[in-house]
């Protein structure tokens, strides 16, 4: 019962401190402007890791890899911390179990990626029917405009009808059903 209530913290509080790095790392690498409520809260939360690890950890070509490398080490130690409540053997597990719960992670990095475009896409056409000239709608619309115009030159918007946002919200869907389930399954066989 305690190792389940330590266990859904531990997802919960890890979970999104990965998602806030995503967050911060996918703001800065689409230019998304600085100065919205959204930007502000995300550096706002997650500056305590950031500022220390950037110093030891470069940008490479203009793009932000120590909050990259944040969210993947925060997924790694909520991938352990999970296998160590259940009593995973580490110490008989072998150097193998390292590749494996290494390979985990990553893979919940690119679903949680996934997750988080799927999230501002929702948002943005919420807010656009609600409020759109909602403060965060600038960032999300930075957010989003890397997946979303490719789609809009391919597919012809009918009587004004923006499909975008459908269109990209199957295919992310698709790719994490036919794509990372799959390779999370075989890692998880593996390690």
């Amino acid at each position: 019962m305690l190792t389940n209530a330590l266990a859904f913290l531990l997802n919960t509080l890890l979970g999104l401190m990965s998602l806030a790095f995503l967050l911060r790392f996918y703001l800065q690498a689409t230019n998304a402007p600085f100065r919205n409520p959204l930007s502000q809260a995300v550096v706002t939360i997650t500056d305590f890791a950031v500022i220390p690890v950037r110093r030891i950890v470069p940008s490479i070509l203009k793009l932000d890899t120590s909050t990259l490398l944040l969210a993947f080490l925060t997924q790694l130690s909520l991938q352990f911390s999970l296998r160590f409540l259940e009593g995973f053997p580490f110490a008989l597990a072998g150097n193998s179990i390292w590749l494996g719960l290494i390979s985990f992670s990553a893979l919940h990095v690119a679903n949680l990626s996934m997750d988080l475009f799927l999230y501002a896409i929702v948002a943005q056409a919420l807010l656009s029917w609600v409020n759109p000239y909602t403060p965060i709608a600038p960032a999300l619309d930075a957010l989003t405009r890397p997946i979303l115009n490719p789609i809009r030159q391919i597919i012809p918007s009918p009587n004004g009808l923006d499909l975008s946002p459908l269109v990209a919200i199957l295919t992310a869907q698709l790719i994490q059903m036919l794509v990372l389930a799959p390779l999370e399954m075989a890692v998880t066989k593996l390690s």
